[in-house]
């Protein structure tokens, strides 16, 4: 299964978040740490502030940070949310399926019970298990070091 790179975005903004719950973090900042454009990041902020996981504090001194504990952020919800209903192959899609096999296939049932699987797995992970003692990646996403690994690129 592949992500989109909506969701990759998401879950590196919804980290940066996590590993600087003390402050108000920037965009301009995310995007020079995460390696991200500007542009995508602006449109995920806006989605995941939509979907309550961000809060968002517009002017000279606005900045963003997580609406809710890292704890309370489940991987899975994340990735249901962004990815929304995309289908995994075109029998899923009822629109665009021209698949003749779709009424006989068994495929299709092995692939939804994989994908069930596989956000299920998601749901069992929070957040905060991905930054909580993760000193590697904590020091990863401080600006310092983000400033430092920018320069040496």
């Amino acid at each position: 299964m592949r992500i989109t790179k909506r969701t990759n975005i998401a879950i590196r903004l919804l980290m940066y978040c996590a590993a600087n719950p003390e402050r108000l973090v920037t965009k301009s900042e995310i995007a020079k740490c995460c390696n991200i454009s500007a542009n995508h990041l602006a449109q995920v902020i806006n989605q995941l502030s939509q979907l309550q996981f961000l809060t968002t504090q517009r002017g000279r001194n606005g900045g963003i940070r997580l609406r809710r504990a890292a704890k309370d952020i489940r991987i899975g919800a994340v990735f249901r949310q962004i990815e929304g209903d995309l289908p995994l192959a075109e029998c899923f899609a009822d629109a665009d399926n021209t698949c003749p096999l779709v009424d006989a296939c068994r495929l299709r049932l092995a692939l939804a019970d994989a994908a069930g699987a596989f956000y299920a797995s998601l749901d069992e992970i929070t957040l905060d298990s991905l930054v909580c003692d993760n000193f590697d990646l904590i020091a990863l996403l401080q600006p310092v070091q983000c400033a430092q690994t920018t320069r040496a690129i």
